[in-house]
């Protein structure tokens, strides 16, 4: 069965509300590629939105999964405990920064983990406020879709939404006329004091690098300053590292690259190798505030996730996959420079590791230009590049290759998309 007819069925049977990036149907996929049912070869630049960071079916994810399911399926953490759930908490506890006691508990997706990861603060603080930022994505549960920044798709006719979320402008250095990492932070805290009250905040929570929102890195000096804020106002500081961590940005998670100790993290998408997977690790005292049962839900941690997630830390260990981040990114960077210096409409070059972008512009603004981000983008689909648009304006192409991807991949991926780019440069 083709494509083609795939879609057919596709038409009768799945909500128009899924859409899809590519018009072909995937039947098999690894290391940095995808193939499809007509025989045709995708270069994969976007790892399942950053999940499949040790490559699809990856041979010790496979060989986990395999022996899991031989032995059990599920039985609910809950009513039945295995030792797999315990290890996945273990290995969180020890390669989260911060020196202190964690403890860890494990969900489904994303989203899942940042809406406990608020239950959390809340019941450990005794307050309700959480301060999110501009451009921010955090899920499309009711709760994580007030936390998001952007109307449409994610919001768009779905309220109301949950009360006391209050959002505070995000560091961005393209678009803020020159501010040091410093004062956008205290531009950001004069706001939530002004606005919130500090003995009203739970939780303040931020990507490290933000994802849906544009792949925006923050100046640096600005997480320090909202993390040692939080800590002086008695809130919690969350770092959503469910797209930045597990080697994404050349090291564990991101906040790492500015020595930041969050009080809570929350991780799903690159832990478990394509499985969904989902935890919440941080102190021990803020996790354990929590009463007996108020945590849970029936397929959190399931075995076979688990499995996969320890074979998965394994493999980003063995293949040292923060230094193939770091690797990636030197094999980006130059391409892309070049192409920006070429005066294909790119305001910026930006990302860490294996988290890149470009956002584009019209030509001597930096008023965002979507339909050539979205052109471009179809431009490499048709030329089999697989590649992701983002961004709070749409403008923005963002690159997350498999940590496991060849030079040679990326060299071929990055020839199309620089073919693509100069190809329609700004009007």
């Amino acid at each position: 069965m083709n494509s083609e007819e795939l879609h057919k069925r596709r038409g009768a049977a799945v909500a128009r509300g899924v859409t899809s990036v590519i018009p072909s149907y995937v039947e098999r996929a690894a290391g940095g590629s995808l193939h499809d049912v007509d025989g045709r070869e995708w270069i994969d630049f976007g790892s399942g939105i950053a999940v499949t960071s040790v490559g699809n079916s990856a041979p010790r994810v496979v060989a986990a999964v395999r022996e899991q399911v031989e032995r059990f399926t599920h039985t609910c953490f809950m009513v039945a405990p295995y030792e797999s759930y315990v290890a996945v908490c273990e290995q969180l506890a020890a390669l989260t920064p911060g020196t202190f006691d964690k403890r860890a508990a494990l969900f489904n997706s994303g989203a899942e983990a940042v809406e406990n990861a608020v239950k959390i603060a809340r019941h450990a603080t005794g307050r309700q406020a959480v301060v999110v930022f501009d451009h921010a994505y955090h899920g499309r549960t009711n709760l994580t879709m007030a936390l998001t920044a952007k109307s449409m798709p994610y919001k768009h006719r779905f309220g109301p939404f949950a009360p006391e979320v209050y959002r505070a402008p995000m560091s961005y250095p393209l678009r803020d006329g020159g501010l040091s990492g410093e004062q956008a932070a205290a531009r950001a805290i004069d706001v939530i004091e002004k606005q919130v009250g500090a003995a009203n905040v739970a939780a303040v929570l931020i990507e490290p690098i933000q994802g849906e929102g544009g792949f925006v890195v923050p100046a640096p000096g600005f997480l320090p300053a909202l993390a040692a804020w939080a800590r002086s106002a008695g809130a919690v500081f969350v770092a959503d590292e469910i797209q930045t961590g597990f080697c994404r940005t050349g090291a564990w998670f991101a906040c790492e690259h500015e020595g930041v100790e969050p009080d809570l993290v929350t991780t799903a998408k690159g832990m478990a190798g394509g499985l969904p997977l989902a935890g919440v690790v941080g102190r021990a005292e803020l996790m354990d505030a929590v009463h007996p049962g108020g945590l849970g839900g029936t397929y959190g941690g399931n075995p076979i996730a688990c499995a996969a997630a320890l074979a998965a830390i394994e493999t980003m260990r063995e293949l040292d996959l923060n230094t193939a981040a770091q690797r990636i990114e030197a094999w980006f960077r130059p391409r892309l420079d070049a192409v920006a210096a070429a005066g294909a409409g790119i305001a910026e070059v930006r990302g860490r590791g294996a988290m890149l972008a470009v956002e584009l512009v019209r030509p001597g603004t930096i008023e965002p230009d979507p339909a050539r981000a979205a052109a471009v983008a179809r431009a490499c689909h048709d030329a089999g590049l697989l590649v992701l648009t983002c961004g709070t304006y749409g403008n923005v192409l963002r690159f997350l290759p498999p940590l496991v991807i060849s030079e040679e991949q990326v060299t071929r991926g990055l020839d199309i998309l620089a073919g693509s780019l100069l190809a329609q440069l700004p009007g």
